[in-house]
């Protein structure tokens, strides 16, 4: 059978056990910049919506420029609401991660909205961007699409790690992301990441997902705190921030220049 639907190579590599890595993406909106993400190497981008104050037509073109490079685009919603899921996932994403769930109800929610019935209550339109505006017999599309699309609950607060046990084992739920900063901060000991109580959190999470067959999921600063990260279970990264990537690059570069021109006039 053909498929009708653009299938989701991260969810069904993570679903299987394996990895995935990526990045994420704030600031530079541009329509290269999907293609200069996928010849990297990365295999998704989660466009953020929470923080990066665009709307959803900046969103739709970005979903549709990384159609069309080949890296699986998914974004984060500002918030656990309908309004806010439906309409992205209309515009073609293949993923959704909601921040600050904390609750099992929150996460079924959540599954619900991005799931065509019998699993979940998402609304029917067809032959428009998610679709890549095609044809085909519709109840074909509802389950490749539900079988397509990765949702991610964002765990970061006391009261989510509290309730982590519950929230992996919701059905629907693929990944459970760890939001390390807002977690200290949840915790009182913001940025300490070495903190006893901050690892023990990290463990009971990393043991839910593997009790659950769900993927831990992380943001990443560089190669050898991913090493570690990797070691503690998790299997989906995400690779710096696009400000931070380019940040880095850019003062590490303009530090060598520096040096160089230091050297030369000795």
């Amino acid at each position: 059978m053909t498929e009708l639907m653009r299938p989701n190579p991260v969810r069904a590599a993570l679903l299987k056990g394996g990895t995935a890595f990526g990045t994420m993406a704030f600031e530079f909106f541009t329509p290269g910049l999907p293609a200069t993400l996928a010849r990297a190497g990365a295999e998704f981008v989660i466009l953020d919506m929470e923080h990066s104050g665009v709307g959803i037509e900046t969103i739709k073109a970005q979903i549709a420029a990384s159609h069309g490079a080949g890296i699986v685009p998914m974004v984060r919603v500002p918030g656990l609401h309908y309004h806010l899921v439906a309409p992205v996932l209309d515009a073609g994403a293949m993923g959704i991660m909601v921040p600050m769930i904390e609750t099992a109800a929150q996460a079924e929610s959540l599954a619900k909205w991005c799931r065509y019935r019998p699993e979940g209550v998402r609304g029917l339109a067809f032959n428009m961007a998610h679709d890549e505006y095609g044809g085909g017999d519709v109840a074909q599309k509802m389950a490749e699409a539900n079988a397509r699309t990765l949702t991610m609950a964002l765990v970061e607060t006391v009261g989510g790690i509290a309730n982590v046990e519950a929230i992996a084992a919701v059905p629907g739920i693929d990944v459970v992301w760890l939001g390390h900063y807002d977690l200290t901060n949840s915790m009182g000991v913001t940025g300490q990441f070495d903190h006893p109580e901050f690892l023990k959190a990290v463990e009971r999470l990393v043991a839910a997902c593997r009790r659950h067959g769900k993927a831990p999921g992380f943001l990443v600063t560089d190669a050898a705190a991913a090493r570690g990260w990797l070691a503690r279970g998790f299997r989906c990264l995400g690779y710096g921030t696009d400000i931070a990537l380019m940040q880095s690059a850019l003062a590490a570069g303009i530090a060598g220049l520096r040096e160089a021109a230091r050297s030369k006039k000795s």
